[in-house]
């Protein structure tokens, strides 16, 4: 059997990004900071992301047919720490929202807006395919994590 704690360090070695992975839930606009998101594929465009089962978010973003991706940029940690934390998953926010109605956070480095292409079991986390819709990159530095702590580049 392996250690938990052991293994999570040993994982803790590899630096991610940081996302906010927000959706239209039942009573508004939610999210979730999440640092499992992956790009998977250039045609179709898809990328992937995998919220822990054990979140109270979770069932909300497997029902969700739509969802935002955000690259948090260096200067979001507060607003990623709001989201980790935050069992509401910021319904308080003052959500921004594009065209089509979707909850959106300004100023992150980049976002993919997309449409669910698949979803998978992975042990305590689900496996949410999206399809990129529509993207947007910007010139802010992302936000990234190791060692258990948020970083700056």
């Amino acid at each position: 059997m392996i250690n938990q704690d052991k293994f999570r360090f040993a994982l803790g070695k590899y630096i991610t990004g940081v996302t906010i992975v927000t959706c239209n839930g039942k009573n508004g606009p939610i999210g979730i900071t999440a640092n499992s998101f992956a790009s998977l594929s250039l045609s179709p465009p898809l990328v992937l992301w995998s919220p822990a089962k054990a979140s109270k978010r979770h069932d909300t973003f497997l029902e969700a047919e739509k969802f935002t991706i955000h690259i948090a940029s260096e200067h979001q940690i507060e607003l990623c720490t709001s989201f980790s934390k935050s069992a509401d998953g910021g319904t308080e926010m003052n959500w921004n929202f594009n065209d089509q109605g979707e909850a959106f956070i300004k100023n992150c480095s980049a976002r993919f807006e997309c449409t669910k292409y698949s979803q998978f079991d992975g042990g305590d986390h689900s496996i949410i395919v999206g399809e990129v819709k529509k993207f947007e990159a910007t010139d802010h530095k992302p936000l990234v994590y190791l060692g258990g702590n948020y970083q700056k580049l």
